[in-house]
């Protein structure tokens, strides 16, 4: 059963809201904090499990999408009707969520991993809060054992290791798919309205494959560099990952404040490894020589393979289970090319079935279907110069996009029943709050039952 949350405000969970990483079964080998917890670790329950799950990324219903959608007034940048606990830039949703513990790992859909049919049915869910079911049917399982990278200095700061995928703790991971939001924002960049030419600086800043869509050859894309209207491919996609970042941060935020209201102990930490929990994960991979993942020159390249410093680097490319394609990026090798992969994207939210179009009934808009008649879709300029500028960058450096693999990782989040004896031990009695100091004492007298 999930307890009872009217017991505990907002204000409160802000307030005590800590990283605390000691629990039930743990040890701290050395140090002024040597400890060894003298109880047996006691894991989470499926209900709380449930209630954290929807804090990081649970489905709540459809977004307003108060936006203004006049040709070339920007509001069609939205991708996605359905909103979570989290903002997500765009509403593209970048963020699938992936929990472990010692009894196996799973997969929480996103909104757009889901059939449309089952959307109104677990937006009810959340709203009623059969949250415990909401998370079984938003789930699908990879494995039933628990799966993590090595602890070694190579995967993790020495800071974490002594606690990281501890027994009875459970583990969210928060996974950036990078792919959707670049295609959508290119096609704003590109658009007439801001018309942004991108160099490449790792190619003596030529234009970006958009060469022929400059206005100096009679194009609409702004190439004087007196106009301050151009972009690197590094600035656009660094700016993009910030933007990525929020909606991960957002998912950390109210993971550590649904601990807090459990109870519970939980910490934020280091996953950020360009391999290690893909390879854990079992996504399909990819590899390239290092000095070209890197983007260096073909001179540099070639001599580091000459005196044999270039190593094969591999970066994840998308999920897969069972002949069914659970995570998938929008360029190759799930599509033919990355023009194929511009208009599949496309398709999701000006196709017959998108967002914009009879997909516009999924949305809380009371006449949707007036709405939609009058959203214009991208201009073709804007299409066009998005496949070039992808297919360059995809055919010039061997993946899309440069600066980062399709999916990423960066923090992730894990979960404790705290063992109270230590904190006695060190600290003053403020740290360890009511609601935590409940939970343990509750959890131990069942054990104890």
């Amino acid at each position: 059963m999930l307890p009872d949350f009217s017991r505990i405000t907002l204000f409160d969970a802000l307030l005590n809201r800590r990283s605390r990483r000691f629990g039930l079964g743990m040890k701290i080998p050395s140090g002024p904090l040597q400890f060894s917890s003298r109880h047996a670790p006691i894991p989470l329950t499926e209900d709380e499990e449930a209630a954290l799950a929807f804090a990081a990324c649970g489905l709540t219903g459809y977004a307003l999408a108060d936006l203004s959608y006049g040709r070339a007034e920007g509001g069609s940048m939205l991708a996605a009707r359905l909103g979570r606990t989290i903002a997500s830039a765009d509403a593209v949703n970048t963020v699938a969520m992936f929990v472990t513990n010692d009894r196996g790992a799973w997969l929480l859909r996103r909104p757009q991993d889901l059939a449309t049919a089952e959307l109104p049915e677990l937006v009810a869910m959340a709203r009623q809060g059969r949250l415990t079911e909401l998370y079984r049917r938003s789930r699908i399982q990879i494995a039933d054992r628990r799966l993590a990278p090595p602890l070694d200095a190579k995967h993790n700061f020495s800071i974490n290791r002594w606690s990281l995928y501890a027994p009875g703790t459970t583990y969210f991971l928060p996974i950036i798919e990078t792919t959707a939001l670049t295609l959508n924002a290119l096609l704003e960049i590109f658009s007439p309205a801001m018309a942004i030419f991108v160099r490449d600086e790792r190619a003596w800043f030529r234009p970006a494959g958009v060469e022929g869509f400059a206005r100096s050859r009679g194009g609409h894309l702004c190439d004087d560099p007196g106009e301050l209207r151009s972009a690197t491919i590094q600035a656009v996609e660094s700016a993009l990952l910030d933007s990525m970042a929020t909606e991960h941060g957002m998912c950390l935020q109210n993971l550590g404040l649904m601990a807090e209201a459990l109870g519970l102990g939980g910490f934020p930490n280091f996953a950020r490894h360009e391999n290690a929990w893909f390879h854990a994960l079992g996504f399909r991979m990819s590899s390239m020589p290092a000095s070209r993942y890197l983007g260096a020159g073909r001179l540099l390249s070639a001599l580091a393979g000459w005196w044999g410093k270039d190593p094969s680097f591999s970066f994840p490319l998308g999920l897969e289970l069972a002949g069914q394609v659970l995570l998938k990026p929008f360029c190759p090798p799930y599509y033919a090319t990355m023009e194929d992969a511009v208009r599949a994207f496309l398709k999701t939210k000006f196709g017959p079935a998108g967002t914009y179009r009879a997909g516009v009934e999924q949305s809380a808009w009371q006449d949707s279907a007036a709405c939609a008649s009058q959203i214009p879709g991208p201009a073709v300029s804007a299409i066009d110069a998005t496949i070039a500028y992808c297919e360059y960058v995809h055919r010039r450096y061997g993946r899309f996009p440069v600066y980062t693999a399709p999916f990423r990782t960066v923090i992730g989040f894990q979960v404790c029943r705290v063992d109270l004896e230590f904190y006695e031990r060190f600290y003053r009695p403020e740290a360890v709050s009511d609601s935590v100091r409940a939970n343990t004492t509750a959890a131990l007298g069942a054990r104890v039952r």
